[in-house]
């Protein structure tokens, strides 16, 4: 059974720099494709950044350049370091898994995972 627990958020001003973690049990950087996931009041879930088994990554076009997804070498812990942080960032951020490889193309999307942790929040004041 796969497990995921997201740490890592809180509130920051703008400009500053966050990085989130999820501690996956059941899954390794061999057997599960990860994902970043994001969503604000009133909005509907959004993938942020995607990493495939075989390494490929993806990002939203709005956090580009700013924030990073990696995981570490045991492959048990993603994270997503988040710079130049803006208040349109502000949301719950979910750390998603899915076994096996996930195209690129679908890396950010919702449907495409089956594991969900239950979030981590992060509030950006301007």
């Amino acid at each position: 059974q796969v497990q995921l627990v997201e740490s890592g958020g809180g509130s920051v001003q703008a400009g500053g720099s966050l990085r989130l973690s999820c501690a996956a049990s059941g899954c390794t950087y061999n057997s599960c494709s990860m994902g970043w996931f994001r969503q604000a009041p009133g909005k509907e879930r959004e993938g942020v950044a995607g990493r495939s088994t075989n390494t490929l990554l993806r990002y939203a076009d709005s956090v580009k350049g700013r924030f990073i997804i990696s995981r570490d070498n045991a492959g048990n812990t993603l994270y997503l370091q988040m710079n130049s942080l803006k208040p349109e960032d502000s949301a719950l951020y979910y750390c998603a898994a899915g076994r096996g490889l996930i195209s690129s193309s679908r890396l950010l999307e919702t449907s495409a995972y089956e594991y969900w942790g239950k979030g981590t929040q992060v509030t950006v004041s301007s």
